[in-house]
């Protein structure tokens, strides 16, 4: 049963930390990425499926904006799915994202090394080793702590980049730009799916409901400055890379974004490599702190372990589940190591999170109208119930277009379900 009387976090995070949060999550690995094979399949037109790609977060931010108002919780895409479609499926939300967060963190982890690699030599495991435990410390202080940490290094690379896009737009050449979209419209159709993953994690905040001060002025203010900087980023990055570069060079680039920045001077190459670094330091530190606190969610409701609902006397942190989400993260060391497969196994459950949030927040708005009147929500109801009926709509599409890309992450993601919902039935069933 969810209870009101259990362990509290404290509220440190205001509307500069619901920004740095979100700009850290989603402005880490994949900007560096992913404009390679976007390039490739969608050619310089790959900039119009960036702005379709978008769509889809807005609407999730949408929902998570007016769903943190209405009902704040902690380990929020856990909760609202429990408490409004059905306890197994909420459990069923976190039990995936276990492996969806540990996937994440280890796959930045692998990607930080692998740029860091290009600056000096530096052994592999150990670098990835201990990537993997700086989150760690670095949450344990608290989410006001990892607040304040959040927006120096947002700062850092927002500068960064800004750099990098004001020095690159003049020398662009208006060749490399033609033609425009070489595949056409299904070209820039298949574009779309592997570019709406640079805005997961805008939401971010969201997940820290309870921590969040003044949450009716500043959740919704603050994803929307986050998500717009975020697209204005990514717009200006790629059209740089993609007209200093070319299309086709950027294709078979595994580091397009440095390549273009060391196409462009001696000094934008290191800026670039060490603006990744920066990059994924913070969008580890952010799932680092999503990822404990449905832990803690779930530990606190008896859903899981009871002890990861434990905060430090302290520091007000859930450490126990700081510590289970680390090991998790190192027992990824345990998979293929292979991008598409790691991929796929971090964003499945996250697609299905946004879809699981979404229709909670139509059974809320049609169960429980009041909670909206009383929300102060500045969407009116009927509205509301369209956008959050258009997430599932692109959630579901989201998952579906990976499947013939490789069957093995569905497979484990499966048999992993399969085990939650055997320990739900004999655990977790009894307390939710």
């Amino acid at each position: 049963m969810m209870s009101d009387n259990k362990a509290k976090l404290r509220q440190d995070l205001g509307l500069a930390d619901i920004c740095a949060i979100g700009l850290s999550a989603a402005i880490g690995v994949s900007i560096f990425s992913v404009v390679a094979p976007a390039a490739g399949v969608a050619g310089p037109a790959m900039l119009i499926a960036l702005g379709c790609a978008a769509v889809p977060m807005v609407l999730f931010a949408i929902v998570y904006a007016f769903m943190t108002i209405a009902v704040p919780r902690t380990g929020a895409s856990y909760v609202w799915p429990t408490l409004f479609i059905h306890p197994l499926v909420g459990f069923l939300i976190g039990w995936l994202r276990i492996i969806g967060c540990a996937g994440g963190l280890y796959i930045m982890a692998t990607v930080f090394t692998g740029y860091l690699q290009r600056l000096v030599d530096v052994p592999y495991l150990p670098v990835v080793l201990i990537m993997l435990t700086l989150p760690l410390i670095l949450n344990f202080f608290g989410g006001g702590f990892v607040g304040r940490v959040a927006r120096v290094l947002v700062v850092l690379k927002l500068i960064a980049l800004t750099c990098f896009i004001a020095y690159g737009l003049p020398q662009i050449e208006s060749a490399n730009l033609v033609p425009f979209a070489p595949a056409g419209l299904l070209g820039i159709g298949a574009a779309i799916p592997l570019l709406v993953g640079l805005f997961t994690g805008i939401e971010s905040a969201a997940e820290a409901g309870e921590e969040i001060r003044n949450r009716g002025k500043v959740i919704a203010k603050g994803l929307a400055i986050a998500s717009t900087i975020a697209f204005l980023i990514y717009l200006g990055t790629f059209l740089v890379t993609v007209g200093v570069l070319g299309a086709p060079v950027t294709a078979v680039s595994y580091a397009p974004v440095g390549d273009a920045g060391q196409a462009l001077g001696n000094w934008t190459g290191p800026l670039i490599l060490m603006t990744a670094l920066l990059s994924i330091t913070a969008a580890m530190n952010a799932l680092m702190m999503i990822f404990a606190r449905f832990l803690f969610a779930m530990g606190r409701d008896g859903a899981l372990p009871q002890s990861l609902g434990k905060l430090n006397a302290r520091f007000g942190t859930p450490h126990i589940a700081l510590l289970v989400a680390y090991l998790f993260s190192i027992a990824c060391l345990l998979l293929p190591d292979e991008l598409l497969f790691l991929f796929l196994a971090a964003n499945l459950p996250t697609m299905l999170k946004y879809g699981a949030n979404c229709f909670a927040s139509i059974l809320l708005l049609r169960r429980q109208p009041e909670l909206h009147l009383s929300s102060g929500f500045g969407m009116k109801r009927r509205p509301l119930i369209y956008v959050s009926a258009a997430g599932v709509f692109c959630s579901v599409l989201m998952m579906g277009l990976g499947a013939t890309a490789d069957w093995r992450p569905y497979a484990l993601l499966g048999a992993w379900a399969i085990l939650g919902v055997v320990y739900w039935w004999f655990v977790g069933r009894r307390a939710t």
